[in-house]
């Protein structure tokens, strides 16, 4: 008998699903969980090896065209021949941070389970010029049985929003600083205020998402701090919506360097979506440690700071539909779509207040 409990006793890397299960619905205190992100900087300079080379390369092309061999042949030959540095290089830190570092970043975070003994939701909608969808958008998640209210805040809207969401039932700000930052950050600041309600999810005014989608943010809550919403499964995904191939790709490859940088703490495939949930509890300790005047890729840096402060954070595939009426943010076009990306990399790897400057 001695011998089978020694065989079946858990091991630090097993996965524990008793050890939380009687604690009380509330979040873990968030603390700084600081590592080199080795991974990160391996596939960044990994891609920037890659591209020199393929410079280096496409510049046979106006070189043979336009007679240009004793000027490009120089720049050509030293971008392929060293190009092999920054890959090479990356591939080490890669290899390391995969091979060598990994089971300790990941050692202590076991499957957490937190009984939902409170389903209460307070919901916060982001609304700019909205006026076609807010009033849908406000009676669609009012009527989900586990909504206690629906916080509508405008950032300015110039037409008819404000009084739409306001005779659709509900709770009405308006954000006079400009920006989505700004205007998330309201939606959050208003929500958590309200104590009968566990979870706030974030969302927008644009029917963009839907309220049935709040059953499987709250299937992954008991395991998490944030249950961050994905719009990268193809089958829930509308054929024709305001994420472009460019944009669907490209967030997915900025949602893996963060994760890359938070190696062993979470899966990321979308930092640009608005849509989440978040323990009440979480959100009041996270909302001091974010930036509100940081614009369109306000998600990718609250994700970014939530992670490094230990907040566990589960991704959730949820439906995703064209919205109603025009896009105001950074799916307008795929160059403003790669701006907001750039900016997004640059906070990730150099700090959120370099990216801002």
């Amino acid at each position: 008998m001695n011998e089978f409990r020694k065989m079946t006793r858990p091991t630090h890397s097993s996965v524990v699903l008793s050890a939380n299960t009687s604690a009380p619905n509330t979040a873990l205190r968030l603390q700084p969980k600081r590592h080199v992100p080795l991974l990160l900087y391996g596939a960044l300079l990994f891609c920037i090896g890659i591209m020199a080379y393929l410079t280096g390369v496409l510049l046979s092309v106006p070189r043979y065209l336009f007679g240009l061999q004793e000027t490009l042949y120089g720049i050509q030959q030293n971008l392929v021949w060293y190009s092999g540095v920054p890959i090479i290089l990356g591939l080490a830190l890669a290899l390391a941070d995969l091979l060598i570092f990994f089971d300790s970043k990941r050692f202590g975070t076991p499957v957490r389970i937190i009984p939902l003994t409170n389903r209460g939701v307070t919901i916060a909608l982001t609304a700019y010029n909205d006026e076609k969808s807010i009033a849908d958008a406000v009676a669609d998640f009012r009527a989900h049985p586990d909504v206690r209210r629906v916080i509508v805040v405008s950032n300015n809207s110039v037409d008819k929003t404000f009084a739409c969401a306001e005779a659709a039932g509900a709770i009405t700000f308006n954000e006079e600083a400009p920006g989505y930052g700004r205007c998330v950050f309201r939606c959050l600041t208003e929500a958590v205020k309200h104590d009968d309600a566990d979870f706030v999810v974030l969302c927008e005014g644009d029917r963009t998402f839907r309220a049935f989608d709040i059953e499987k943010l709250l299937a992954y809550a008991p395991h998490a701090d944030i249950v961050n919403g994905t719009r990268t499964s193809e089958p829930l995904r509308e054929y024709s919506t305001q994420l472009s191939t460019f944009i669907y790709y490209g967030n997915i490859f900025v949602g893996k360097l963060l994760e890359a940088k938070h190696l062993g703490r979470s899966t990321m495939t979308d930092v640009g979506t608005t849509f989440k949930l978040c323990r009440r509890d979480t959100l009041k300790e996270l909302l001091p440690l974010v930036n509100p005047a940081i614009n369109l890729e306000f998600n990718a840096h609250m994700l970014d700071v939530a992670l490094e402060h230990g907040a566990v954070l589960v991704e959730c595939p949820i439906t995703f539909h064209p919205r109603m009426g025009e896009s105001k943010g950074g799916n307008i076009n795929n160059w403003r779509g790669f701006n907001v990306g750039m900016k997004m990399i640059k906070g990730i790897t150099l700090g959120w207040k370099k990216a801002h400057e």
